[in-house]
């Protein structure tokens, strides 16, 4: 690998493509120019695009770029995202369905949005009318990020079932995922955190025939290095990316920093 190539980097690990970019600027630059072309790809074959949007900073170069893209036809596109917390009010800025809303959704204004409930009454009843959803509109393609202890949506260590028969559970986070969201800035203490969340299980996420996996940042360097070089388990579930025939991670020369010095030892 040469890493002075001013080229990007496009390495392999089992099944997944990785692409390698100098700065997260230019990482979302290209990752959503690769969606782009991938979507005007699905417009020539299909009438609608169902997509499934990931909700994190991490996501923000990617969202920018897809919503001013002038060859989108957003008027074709089912939106849908992948998690949710419990009980955060739905205006709240860290509510996910809001921060799709305001970044994205509001600007490209899709055909249709479906929002995943946390204030529903009754949750679980919540994951089955979102599952019913995902069956009727199945996903083409899924932008999405890795969480800095390797979670995929909020299906976290050892509890990330990569065989779950249903697509929407009612979770518990762990103690670390609750952690990442104050150190994205996103709350200003812990205690602010919510503990539960509804999230799209493994299975949902990798019904997809396309990923495109965004994560840029010092603060995920570990998460790529376990990702690309631990055995692939639920001990470190975005490790299942790997069994992935059609997902390309896009990552920067920080989330990238442990894993090339790994590979360079």
């Amino acid at each position: 690998m040469n890493l002075s190539d001013p080229r990007p980097e496009q390495l392999q690990v089992d099944a997944l493509a990785i692409r390698l970019f100098d700065d997260r600027r230019q990482l979302g630059r290209e990752a959503a120019a690769a969606v782009a072309a991938h979507i005007r790809d699905l417009q020539t074959r299909k009438e609608e695009i169902n997509i499934i949007f990931a909700s994190a900073p991490s996501q923000n170069e990617l969202l920018v770029a897809l919503s001013g893209d002038p060859g989108i036809q957003w008027s074709r596109i089912n939106a849908f995202h992948m998690d949710e917390y419990v009980g955060l009010p739905a205006d709240a800025p860290q509510n996910f369905g809001y921060f799709l809303k305001t970044r994205l959704f509001d600007i490209a204004k899709p055909k249709a949005v479906f929002y995943l409930d946390g204030n529903a009454t009754d949750p679980e009843e919540e994951c089955t009318r979102y599952a019913a959803l995902l069956r009727k509109y199945p996903a083409d393609l899924v932008c999405m990020g890795i969480g800095e202890n390797c979670h995929i949506a909020f299906n976290d260590p050892y509890k990330a079932d990569f065989e779950d028969a249903a697509l929407v559970r009612r979770v518990e986070l762990d103690l670390e995922s609750r952690e990442q969201q104050v150190n994205d800035g996103c709350f200003t203490q812990l205690a602010e955190v919510p503990v539960y969340a509804l999230t799209l299980t493994v299975p949902a996420l990798l019904a997809a025939p396309a990923l495109f996996v965004v994560v840029p940042g010092k603060t995920k360097a570990t998460a790529i290095r376990q990702t690309l070089l631990e055995p692939i388990s639920n001990a470190h579930p975005s490790t299942i990316l790997r069994r992935h025939p059609e997902a390309t991670l896009f990552i920067d020369r920080d989330s990238a920093a442990g894993f090339l010095e790994k590979t360079a030892e």
